[in-house]
C-alpha cells in the first residue's frame, strides 16, 4: 500500500458528472488531495478520457503522484458524437437513460471488479461523487463506504434546489412567459431580487413532471444521505452557505478551487508545477487549445482586451453569434473570442449572412482574434484582458473573480442564470444580459464594462478578488475547510 510517513494513506475515489465543468472542478480536487497524500482513483468516461489524453496535460499533471490512477467505463454513447452532445442540457431525455441504465451500472461493475481487490494503494476508503450522481451514495452505503458529495455548481444554486418544493408548493414554479419579471418570495435571503427569469433554467419547464424537474429535486433530496459536502465557494457566498448548512450539517467550501490548487502547488515540491510561476492553468481540456492567442494578447495594450467565451456546453443560433459579432465589432474595443467547433445550432447559408460574415470578418481583423479553444485561466490572467463576456459557469465565474476581471454575463442553462444575477445584482462585479442578445445591447454592455462603469466594477471586482486570495490563505476559512476536510477522509475513511 502506498503510504504517507508511517501511516498508510486512503484510498479516494473521485465520480463527476460526464461534462467538462464538472470533470474540471473536480480534477482540481483530484489534485488538492494528491498534493496532500491522498490516494486517488478518477473514474472518467471512455470517451473523455481519449479526449483529455490527447488534448491536455492530465498525465504530466499526475504522473508524478504515485497514489493516482484513471479508471474508464462506458457512458453508452458513440466516438464520433460531439462533447456537447452527450449531456447538452437538462431536457435531454436520453440522458436520464444512460445515467441509468449504462453509467450507474459501470461504476459499481468498476467498484466490486477484482481490480480494486488487488490494489497496492489498498481497498476503496471514501468515494467522492459528483453532486447529481445521487446513485453513487446508494451504491457506497451498499459496499459500506463512506460517501461525500461534492456540488460543481454555485451555493446559491443549490439553495434554490432546496427550495424547489416550496415554490411549486406556492406556485412560483411552473411560471408563464409573462411572469419572467416577478418577484420569487419564497427563497430566504433573495426576496428582494431574485425574478422568475434568474431560477435555474430547470425551472423554466412547463409541466411539473418535466424529467428535469423530477432529476434535480430528486438529487437534491438524496444528496443529503451523503456523510459529508463539498462546495467549490468561498465566504463570498457565506449567507447562502449559512441556510445550506440546515441540509448539508458536514459542509466543507473549499474554494475557490483553482485559487487553493494553486497555493498549494506553489508550497509543494512534490508538484510539477511548484517549479514553474508561468503556469496559472489548471484546466483539462476536452478541445485542443489555441495559444496563439497568448501570443495576440502579448501585443495588445493593458486592460484592453474582452475575453469572450460561452464555456463547454451552450450552443447559439447563427443570428445570436452574428448579433454578438456585431456588437463586439461596434463597440471599438479589442476582443478575444472563443468560438468552439460545436457550439452553432445549425448551419445557415443565406446570403444576407455571408455578406455580413464578410463585412465583420474585415472588421475583426483591426481589433479581434478567434479561436476555438483558450487556455482560460491564463487568459483571464493575461494582463491585456480588461473584462469577460461570459455565460456565467460557476467555474468560469470563480476563474474570473480570482482573476478581478469584470463580466458581462449571458447565460444559457443550469445554474447560469442565478449566477449572472448574483454578479450583477449581489456582488457588483459585472452586468446581466440574460434573455436578450442583439447588437445594441451587447455593444452598451460591452462599452459599460470596459469605459462607462469601469472604476465602479473595478472596485468591486478588487474586494471580490481580495476575499478569494484571503480564502486560500493559512487563516481562511478554505483553507480550513481544506484542512478539516483531510482530517474527516483520514479519520472516517
Amino acid at each position: 500500500m502506498v503510504k504517507t510517513g508511517s501511516l498508510i494513506s486512503p484510498h479516494v475515489v473521485i465520480f463527476p458528472f460526464p461534462i467538462q465543468g464538472h470533470i474540471n472542478s473536480m480534477l482540481k480536487l483530484a489534485e488538492v488531495l494528491c498534493l496532500s497524500g491522498i490516494n486517488v482513483t478518477f473514474i472518467n468516461t471512455q470517451r473523455n478520457h481519449s479526449s483529455y489524453l490527447s488534448f491536455s496535460d492530465v498525465q504530466s499533471r499526475f504522473g508524478c503522484f504515485p497514489g493516482f490512477c484513471f479508471e474508464t467505463i462506458s457512458d453508452g454513447l458513440s466516438t464520433d458524437q460531439p462533447h456537447s452532445a452527450g449531456f447538452r442540457n437538462s431536457q435531454d431525455v436520453d440522458m436520464f437513460h444512460r445515467l441509468k441504465n449504462v453509467i450507474r451500472p459501470g461504476f459499481r461493475d468498476l467498484l466490486t471488479s477484482d481490480r480494486f481487490k488487488i490494489d497496492a494503494r489498498g481497498p476503496v476508503s471514501c468515494i467522492i461523487a459528483d453532486g447529481i450522481l445521487g446513485f453513487a451514495i446508494d451504491v457506497a452505503g451498499e459496499l459500506g463506504i463512506p460517501s461525500i458529495s461534492f456540488r460543481t455548481s454555485s451555493a446559491c444554486s443549490s439553495s434554490i434546489y432546496f427550495c424547489l418544493p416550496k415554490l411549486i408548493e406556492h406556485g412560483d414554479v411552473p411560471f408563464k412567459d409573462e411572469d419572467m419579471d416577478r418577484l420569487i418570495k419564497n427563497v430566504p435571503g433573495m426576496e428582494s431580487f431574485l425574478r422568475c427569469r434568474d431560477l435555474p433554467s430547470f425551472c423554466r419547464a412547463k409541466d411539473l413532471n418535466h424529467p428535469s424537474l423530477d432529476f434535480v429535486i430528486a438529487e437534491t433530496s438524496y444528496s443529503t444521505r451523503a456523510t459529508a459536502h463539498l462546495l467549490n465557494t468561498f465566504d463570498i457566498e457565506a449567507p447562502v452557505i449559512s441556510h445550506l448548512r440546515a441540509y448539508w450539517p458536514n459542509l466543507y467550501t473549499i474554494g475557490p478551487l483553482n485559487s487553493l490548487l494553486n497555493t498549494l502547488r506553489s508550497r509543494t515540491a512534490y508538484s510539477p508545477h511548484s517549479s514553474s510561476s508561468k503556469s496559472v492553468s489548471s484546466n483539462a481540456s476536452l478541445y485542443k487549445e489555441d495559444r496563439s492567442c497568448m501570443t495576440w494578447l502579448d501585443k495588445q495594450p493593458e486592460k484592453s482586451v474582452v475575453y469572450v467565451s460561452f464555456g463547454s456546453i451552450a450552443m447559439v443560433s447563427r443570428e445570436q453569434w452574428l448579433e454578438i459579432w456585431y456588437g463586439l465589432v461596434n463597440s471599438g474595443h479589442r476582443f478575444l473570442w472563443v468560438k468552439r467547433p460545436d457550439s452553432l445550432l445549425a448551419k445557415d447559408d443565406e446570403e444576407s449572412h455571408v455578406q455580413a460574415e464578410a463585412e465583420l470578418i474585415e472588421a475583426t481583423k483591426e481589433r479581434g482574434y478567434t479561436v476555438e479553444w483558450a487556455p482560460q485561466e491564463e487568459v483571464l490572467n493575461h494582463s491585456s484582458v480588461g473584462g469577460f463576456f461570459t455565460h456565467s459557469g460557476w467555474n468560469s465565474t470563480l476563474e474570473s473573480m480570482v482573476a478581478g476581471v469584470p463580466m458581462v454575463c449571458w447565460p444559457h442553462l443550469a445554474d447560469q442564470q442565478i449566477n449572472s444575477r448574483y454578479v450583477s445584482e449581489v456582488w457588483k462585479i459585472g452586468m446581466d444580459m440574460k434573455d436578450n442578445c442583439n447588437r445594441l445591447t451587447v455593444e452598451k454592455l460591452i462599452r459599460d464594462l470596459m469605459d462607462v462603469k469601469r472604476e465602479e466594477l473595478m472596485k468591486s471586482t478588487a474586494k471580490v478578488a481580495d476575499m478569494a486570495r484571503q480564502s486560500k490563505g493559512s487563516d481562511g476559512s478554505s483553507y480550513r475547510n481544506y484542512e478539516g476536510l483531510l482530517q474527516f477522509i483520514r479519520k472516517t475513511c
